[in-house]
């Protein structure tokens, strides 16, 4: 199963605020040998949400969201996630039970468009504050504040995406390349070589270059199951020597 990230908000865009989310994504996915897909940032523009959900719904991919969940005019996921399923927006019971339990008697009507989801979806549970996202279509609905929104995905590959989970992580390893002969033009049927026989592994080439513009090293690997990426390195070493280039392991 291919996972995505939507990450949404103008303060990501306009450098005002960091983004927290791909990184985190990334390793939350990695601990359980998964990994991201592919990665979007868009601005708090309606439109363009519901345009960019429609796509990924369309796609069968576990995406999670990030932010404009909230209740001030500037927050248009909830809408955008609602006319990309074309439904309208209603209080949903459970998120509003959570509402309630956190709020008491100083619950009202504005804390409770923070309940209010698009039609027939189910919630996220977010044991930060109890206010909760949202999630339908294998796409998760988070806040855009890091201490709440990674517990509540860790949550949901927790509860949903066991099965995907890979008990034999796969690993990457790669040698970094020095001397006249070790630029990737001059490598390139030994990729293709490498890439034609072992189609499991990802192979990838790095080349590094210093502030003075001149290449460093090429940093060139494997990665995908650990019985394979040793057996593909070993005839990419064989080939290098052959050829007189200089290598050592990347540490």
């Amino acid at each position: 199963m291919n996972f995505g990230a939507l990450i949404i908000g103008d303060e990501i865009l306009s450098g005002k605020r960091i983004d927290q989310h791909f990184g985190k994504m990334t390793q939350l996915l990695g601990a359980r040998g998964l990994r991201l897909s592919w990665a979007e940032y868009i601005g708090d523009e309606r439109s363009r949400i519901a345009a960019s959900l429609r796509r990924s719904m369309a796609t069968g991919d576990a995406v999670f969201c990030f932010g404009g969940i909230g209740n001030t005019p500037d927050d248009h996921t909830r809408q955008a996630a609602a006319e990309a399923l074309g439904v309208d927006l209603v209080l949903h019971p459970d998120a509003e039970r959570e509402i309630r339990a956190r709020f008491g008697d100083q619950t009202d009507d504005t804390r409770l468009l923070l309940a209010t989801f698009p039609r027939g979806v189910d919630i996220v549970p977010n044991p930060f504050n109890r206010i909760a996202g949202f999630c339908v279509r294998d796409h998760y609905f988070l806040p855009g504040f890091p201490q709440m929104a990674h517990p509540m995905a860790e949550w949901a590959l927790d509860t949903f995406y066991r099965h995907h989970f890979n008990r034999h992580p796969m690993v990457d390893k790669a040698f970094l390349l020095t001397g006249p002969n070790a630029y990737e033009s001059a490598l390139l049927s030994l990729m293709e070589r490498i890439v034609a026989d072992y189609p499991t592994l990802r192979l990838f080439s790095l080349p590094s270059i210093g502030e003075d513009g001149q290449r460093r090293h090429l940093e060139l690997g494997v990665e995908g199951d650990e019985a394979l990426v040793d057996q593909a390195l070993e005839e990419i070493r064989q080939e290098i020597e052959q050829r007189g280039i200089v290598w050592r392991w990347r540490e």
